[in-house]
């Protein structure tokens, strides 16, 4: 910011791009759960548990080492995650339950 600029047009500037970043995180989100969603019906039709344990803590250690690349907070990616993880177990669940 320079000197004499209205704070009010960086709020909205930044504002503005939080919310383009927000929106694309969505839609990104939306696009892992139907990828998600399919692998909860394969796992279904061939009688696969609905979680995978082993896999989860693989991605949690991927997740963790990208997050310190990206100078973001492991236990934050961690936690988001272990929240994204539970969501898909229940969509799996579901899918099994369903067959």
């Amino acid at each position: 910011m320079t000197d004499g600029e209205d704070p009010m047009v960086d709020l909205r500037r930044l504002r503005g791009s939080i919310d383009n970043i927000d929106a694309a995180l969505i839609y990104l989100l939306a696009e892992r759960f139907k990828c998600t969603k399919q692998v909860g019906r394969l796992k279904a039709e061939h009688a696969m548990p609905p979680s995978d344990p082993a896999r989860e803590d693989q991605q949690v250690a991927r997740l963790r080492r990208l997050a310190e690349e990206a100078d973001l907070d492991p236990e934050f990616a961690h936690k988001w995650f272990a929240f994204v993880v539970a969501e898909v177990i229940r969509h799996h669940e579901a899918a099994a339950d369903a067959t």
